[in-house]
């Protein structure tokens, strides 16, 4: 196929990840994906290169990496995976699980972007971030924290390494196991931005796939390091 695109994907073990690798794959593209456990619904792709890696292992991205990424070229790289950690008040939060957090939606980020712009030619990277990253809603501490610092991590890189193009964007809610957890498990009358998030539109992770697909292309007339929210560049198209 003369437009197959090389698309590398972190976090696709379930949700989002999971989701836009399939869509890829049945749009003819050739995925190189990074996960847990790889996901049964994609390793008979013929096009799909999974390798398996937990990315809260920071001191060894660089070195286990590099030959998968060696001489590669990848069209848009997309930053996914993260976690949520607890959501409670900052002051009650264990800095070692805050530090869990940032190490995987921050420091892991640092790694594989230092990894790719060493390794592989690489045009595009989008960190999925989030609305938490400038909200500052109670109960969202680490995670807030560590999407603020991946938005500033891209904004950093923007100015560092011009040849590629580096945008944070918030993808609005799915429903992914993240989110799954938040609904079931979080009192939203101590916390009212769960409440808030219950009540608002959350897309099927294939949906949000989809949308996200046609907007990557897009994020490119944008100045690179910028911070975009899908729900915020809808309403000024």
């Amino acid at each position: 196929m003369p437009n197959r695109k090389n698309i590398l994907i972190t976090g696709v073990s379930s949700g989002l990840g999971e989701a836009l690798a399939k869509a890829y794959l049945e749009n003819g593209d050739t995925v190189y994906a990074i996960g847990k456990t790889i996901p049964k619904k994609l390793d008979h792709y013929p096009h799909f290169f999974f390798f398996p890696y937990d990315l809260s292992e920071t001191f060894m991205i660089q070195s286990t990496l590099q030959e998968f990424f060696e001489h590669r070229s990848f069209d848009i790289v997309i930053l996914n995976a993260g976690l949520l950690g607890k959501i409670q008040e900052l002051s009650k939060t264990d800095l070692m699980d805050a530090k869990e957090v940032m190490e995987v939606n921050v420091w892991a980020n640092k790694e594989l972007i230092d990894t790719l712009h060493a390794h592989a030619y690489v045009k595009q990277i989008v960190g999925i971030s989030s609305g938490a990253a400038v909200n500052g809603s109670k109960g969202w501490g680490a995670y807030s924290l560590s999407k603020a610092g991946l938005n500033m991590l891209l904004s950093v890189y923007a100015k560092e390494l011009p040849d590629i193009h580096f945008t944070a964007l918030a993808p609005g809610i799915i429903d992914t196991p993240m989110v799954q957890h938040i609904i079931e498990k979080v009192d939203d009358a101590r916390f009212p931005s769960a409440k808030q998030l219950k009540s608002g539109n959350i897309q099927t992770p294939q949906e949000a796939a989809k949308h996200l697909i046609a907007t990557f292309p897009k994020l490119l007339n944008y100045e690179s390091g910028s911070f975009l929210d899908v729900r915020t560049m809808e309403n000024n198209t």
